[in-house]
């Protein structure tokens, strides 16, 4: 239904005014008890063998909402009726943002794409706090940094959304990948990124799991640098991966000269490539949320087997429809089933040899 009729109507219109009717319609919805419980009916899907606990917490499902759908965590009710097993919310900086100027969000239908330049838009790390509403599933928060505050001041910008923010989320991720903000993939850097880490870690006194977000684009050295101040570091996990500037192999053409990150099925080998190198590099040590390109039960099992513990997904949502939710956890069961597997954790990775670079 979303595909043959709801999507066609949706995208006749901007895209970021569907988005803004989207936030207005799902906050009326979390207001409802009666709303959310039969969205759950509609989409959400359970079974034992999709649970898990990675990083310390307790995942029903490995499927997620990726950071950018919810900037200001306004409908986290409404992402676990409709059958997600978590949701990360932002991302979020120190002081309210109106981000870059508009147009900024544009749909590449050819390549069942996105590309935005949004510029971490969002009410603020302390309105947020004020606002929050915590569901009963584990909430991810993505920080990131000011669009005026240079990058060698950047590390207070993490800081004080963090020490604003860490009773209302239970992981929190440093985003220092996304293309939209000036200098901020500098931030990659191990100079400022083991910065970063450590003064977060300094005041984390409820030990929150912390993340690092980063971008396909970087070389594979650089890749496995990050990861190797990751594990020396004792951060919980990588999330692979942001968005790419990459457009060379584009379809929709008129986009190739406009800046911005592209999410969607253009991402979605490179990301499974960088999921691949991280688990084989880290010899599974370093829990992975993969994200970029997911469309589909093959697309998230094919990410799950290349190293990722848990998953997420946006623009296959905006493509898809809710209905996605449901179909890639029940396929994700049913390959189990196939193949009499009972643990999650049994497939995650299971196509890589993990060898040692020399």
């Amino acid at each position: 239904m979303y595909e043959s009729w709801l999507r066609p109507l949706l995208f006749t219109i901007d895209p970021e005014q569907v988005h803004n009717l989207t936030i207005k319609l799902g906050k009326i919805i979390c207001q409802s008890q009666f709303g959310l419980r039969r969205l759950s009916a509609w989409f959400a899907y359970d079974h034992p063998y999709l649970q898990q606990e990675v990083m310390g917490m307790k995942f029903q499902n490995p499927l997620g909402l990726a950071a950018g759908f919810d900037k200001n965590a306004e409908l986290l009710p409404l992402w676990q009726a409709i059958g997600f097993g978590f949701a990360e919310v932002g991302t979020i900086t120190p002081q309210p943002q109106t981000g870059n100027p508009r147009p900024r969000l544009f749909r590449l239908v050819e390549d069942e794409a996105i590309l935005n330049r949004m510029g971490f838009n969002n009410r603020g790390a302390a309105a947020i706090r004020e606002s929050i509403i915590k569901p009963h599933f584990p909430v991810g928060i993505n920080l990131g940094k000011q669009k005026e505050t240079p990058i060698d001041l950047a590390v207070q910008d993490y800081l004080v959304s963090f020490n604003l923010l860490q009773e209302k989320g239970d992981y929190f991720v440093i985003n220092v990948s996304s293309p939209n903000t000036p200098n901020l993939r500098d931030l990659q850097a191990i100079k400022y990124l083991d910065e970063i880490i450590s003064a977060l870690t300094s005041v984390n006194v409820q030990r929150k799991p912390l993340l690092v977000k980063i971008a396909p684009d970087l070389s594979d050295p650089d890749i496995l640098e990050i990861v190797d101040l990751c594990l020396a570091r004792g951060v919980a996990g990588i999330i692979a991966t942001n968005t790419t500037i990459a457009k060379q192999n584009l379809k929709s053409s008129r986009f190739v000269a406009e800046p911005g990150g592209i999410s969607g099925a253009p991402l979605q080998a490179r990301s499974t490539a960088v999921i691949s190198l991280i688990y084989r590099h880290s010899q599974g040590r370093l829990p992975i949320i993969g994200v970029g390109g997911i469309f589909s039960a093959a697309d998230a099992w094919q990410k799950l087997t290349a190293g990722a513990s848990l998953l997420q997904v946006y623009t296959g949502l905006v493509y898809r429809g809710p209905g996605l939710i449901r179909e890639i956890l029940q396929g994700i069961t049913e390959r189990m089933q196939q193949q009499n597997i009972t643990d999650l954790k049994a497939i995650i990775g299971s196509t890589i040899d993990r060898v040692t670079e020399t």
